[in-house]
């Protein structure tokens, strides 16, 4: 595998354990400094609100300058954010926290295109394995994010201060370790000739098997994860044990990374999928058993590796919907409809687990977690009614 993949990878882990420690600690900050329990996951919502207006414009910026300049360009940005978001926090401010969080969320809105840097840096042949090794870099950020939430909580007299300076300490590494980073120039990934148009490629049927089962993988986990900080510390957990549970989620989500492209290779991206979408539906079913420590862990276990068998498949079949002049505004459509789709989750998180509890919410989620495999199975009837020799 490429070094420069490596580095990538390096980056992923550095840019996920920084979101880790805002998924632990925003909504407490939130829940402090609200004007109302309601908003306690505002802030959150306000950083995938940041991620969704980066989509667009960071796709493109990266077909004209490069990746590199991008990645940079969010990197500087995610830290103008942290440094808005501790003055505010000084100064015990609701929106202005929001703020920063919303400048976070554009920085790592450019920082979720390393899996297509990673695509981008590798042979054909690697793709799947490319971001399995990218995306992989999160289990470094499963040990290294809550333990970081843990030790910066209390870091500084201002209560949660010390882990936004923590956070802009990781972005100020990945920052060293972009300057280091080898990656093609825009005009030997984007191509040369003529687009089709954009409506012409979303109607693909394998754009709209990778966008929804992206969408439902990442909006079903972000939901349920979003309002885990708030279950627990309602069910009268430690926070220590609401991190150690995110520790564990993580770790679910990007441990089997380093398998997933092999197996996607083998099986095929609609399998992994449906797989994917059963893992999701039955985090739903397990929360309705316990409300324990242990019940929560189970429950989230699996809902990360629901996400991990949906949205990197489904990465690398989005791949396959665009040729390379098109790649900026298919990454870019697919970014911004999954990701908007994140940003309403986590802004609902907090109002739903409020009102409906947590068992109820996770019991709603098991059939919109199998959305992606009525689809496949919808478009499977369709090509063996086109040919009755298809078998699969």
């Amino acid at each position: 595998m490429p070094f420069n993949v490596t580095l990538l990878s390096l980056c992923q882990a550095l840019l996920v354990s920084g979101n880790i420690l805002l998924i632990a600690v925003s909504p407490l900050i939130g829940a402090r400094l609200a004007p109302d329990p309601a908003w306690s996951t505002a802030p959150v919502a306000t950083q995938w609100l940041g991620l969704m207006c980066a989509t667009i414009p960071a796709s493109l910026i990266m077909a004209r300058l490069g990746r590199k300049r991008g990645f940079l360009l969010g990197n500087l940005l995610g830290l103008i954010g942290v440094a808005v978001a501790a003055q505010a926090l000084v100064a015990e401010a609701f929106f202005p926290f929001m703020l920063g969080t919303w400048l976070i969320g554009i920085g790592i809105g450019f920082g979720q295109l390393y899996r297509f840097a990673a695509v981008e840096a590798a042979p054909l042949a690697l793709r799947d394995r490319a971001i399995g090794l990218v995306m992989g870099g999160g289990v470094l950020a499963a040990f290294f994010g809550p333990w970081l939430a843990r030790i910066s909580r209390e870091a500084a007299t201002t209560p949660f201060l010390g882990s936004f300076l923590g956070l802009g300490a990781l972005y100020l590494v990945a920052l060293l370790v972009l300057l280091a980073t080898r990656l093609p120039p825009p005009e030997t990934t984007h191509g040369d000739g003529r687009p089709r148009p954009l409506g012409e490629i979303v109607r693909q049927p394998v754009f709209l098997v990778a966008v929804l089962s992206a969408l439902i993988g990442y909006g079903v986990m972000n939901l349920a994860m979003t309002a885990t900080p708030l279950a627990m510390s309602g069910a009268g957990h430690h926070f220590d044990h609401v991190a150690t549970t995110i520790q564990w989620h993580v770790l679910a989500m990007f441990l089997p990374s380093f398998a997933t492209g092999h197996l996607t290779a083998r099986f095929g991206a609609p399998r992994m999928i449906a797989t994917g979408c059963v893992l999701l539906a039955a985090s739903g079913l397990a929360a309705q058993v316990e409300a324990g420590v242990a019940g929560f862990h189970f429950a989230l276990i699996l809902l990360g590796l629901g996400w991990n068998f949906t949205f990197l498949p489904a990465t690398g079949l989005l791949t396959e919907a665009y040729r390379p002049v098109e790649k900026a505004r298919t990454q870019a459509a697919n970014e911004f409809l999954v990701f908007s789709t994140v940003a309403v989750t986590a802004l609902l998180a907090g109002p739903l687990v409020n009102l409906l509890g947590w068992t109820l919410l996770n019991a709603l989620l098991v059939p919109l977690s199998l959305v992606p495999i009525a689809l496949l199975a919808w478009q499977r009837l369709a090509r063996r009614r086109q040919d009755p020799h298809i078998s699969g």
